[in-house]
């Protein structure tokens, strides 16, 4: 009897053991549920992880490739997390409500570790994410070959932020989609992360009231035929500080940084454009700078531009100390090594930028690659996005 007692015992323990590998449920303490996902786990797609859990859930997914494995995800503190390595999501042609990969419209919600790649749909408008709704932290990702990267809506309560992550090769080529699409929300932070080689579309495409863009890398490279490098399109308020921003010899236009061309439709238009470095290969008329005349604050430090001209066509606004360089004062910008060389004349001759609205413009990281970023020195900054050797 006491054999027979044992043996059932031992069964109710591993019933109960069975669901605990799909989500260890949080006690009274409030912690968060945990559902792990992957081939070796109970719960074996991301799709049924997305039907199976709540608010207040870590999705830990096991790194791997996903393929057709697409979700909606309308949930509160949700954190989705790669483990173990990269996840690699494979739309092969399945879209979550014909819109991409994902579907993100909850409300506070983190993205850790994925690669993007493949979304499309019939309207040539798919995305890796597209955010509908909420605040979306992406960190360390990757988007390649979709439609668009990502896509968000036009509400003006989505708050996006994007770290050290890589977007490349999206665009489905009517210049309409991008590698980062941001409509009217409002706000965009993007930092430590690298754009490049956009199909025909722009790097980077903003219409957010606010935009911290931050010691990023967005650069079109060889071969490269995107459109422009970093666009504000209906204005907003936009800190551009310490980054490497390139229009490829190729380029679809010949603009690198443009803002407000589409219309100021914000009550409060102001530009900052602070320790950058703009590279124009092409052989003629490219243009660093262009905004469209209206009620613009407009203030320019600190920035090297490599190629012709400057920012002389762009309009009333501060600009100063700015510097139109040769290649050869550069370490070695046949190979994207944009740092000014250790003994250029320009070697500690940054000004202070200030301050706007409360936001530091002194930069206090730089670009790493790749999509990474490091804390500078406290020795005296020298004008660009990167410092000398």
């Amino acid at each position: 009897m006491n054999i027979k007692l044992s043996c059932l015992g031992m069964l109710q323990v591993f019933l109960l053991w069975l669901p605990v590998q799909a989500a260890t449920i949080g006690d009274a303490s409030g912690q968060p549920t945990v559902i792990q996902v992957g081939p070796e786990r109970a719960i074996k797609t991301i799709a049924a992880a997305a039907g199976s859990s709540g608010a207040r859930a870590v999705i830990e997914v096991d790194a791997g490739s996903y393929v057709g494995d697409v979700a909606v995800w309308a949930l509160d503190e949700l954190t989705l997390r790669a483990v173990g390595g990269r996840v690699k999501l494979v739309a092969a042609g399945v879209a979550a409500e014909g819109k991409g990969i994902w579907v993100m419209r909850g409300g506070q919600m983190t993205v850790e570790g994925f690669e993007f790649s493949g979304a499309t749909v019939p309207d040539h408008n798919g995305a890796g994410i597209r955010l509908e709704k909420g605040t979306l932290t992406v960190r360390n990702c990757v988007f390649l070959d979709n439609e668009n990267g990502i896509l968000t809506g036009s509400n003006p309560d989505i708050v996006l932020k994007i770290e050290n992550s890589e977007f490349a090769w999206n665009g489905y080529g009517d210049g309409l989609t991008h590698n980062l699409y941001v409509g009217a929300i409002a706000s965009l932070s993007v930092t430590g992360s690298y754009f490049h080689h956009a199909r025909v579309g722009h790097l980077l495409k903003s219409r957010a009231a606010v935009n911290h863009i931050f010691y990023n890398r967005l650069t079109d490279e060889a071969g490269g035929q995107a459109s422009y490098e970093l666009e504000f399109a209906n204005g907003g308020v936009a800190y551009v500080v310490g980054n490497v921003i390139e229009q490829s010899a190729r380029t679809q236009n010949p603009n690198i940084v443009s803002y407000g061309v589409e219309g100021y439709k914000w009550p409060k238009n102001e530009l900052y454009l602070v320790n950058n470095t703009l590279i124009d290969n092409r052989p003629r008329d490219g243009v660093f700078l262009r905004i469209k005349p209206g009620g613009v604050t407009v203030k320019a430090i600190n920035n090297l531009l490599v190629g012709h001209g400057g920012f002389e066509s762009a309009g009333p606004g501060d600009y100063r100390n700015n510097f139109t360089v040769e290649r050869s004062e550069l370490a070695d910008a046949a190979k994207s090594d944009y740092r000014l060389k250790r003994r250029s004349r320009l070697v500690g001759k940054a000004l202070g930028p200030g301050s706007a609205n409360g936001i530091s413009l002194q930069p206090e990281f730089q670009y790493m690659h790749r999509a990474s970023m490091k804390a500078l020195a406290g020795k005296r900054q020298s004008p660009g996005a990167l410092q000398p050797p």
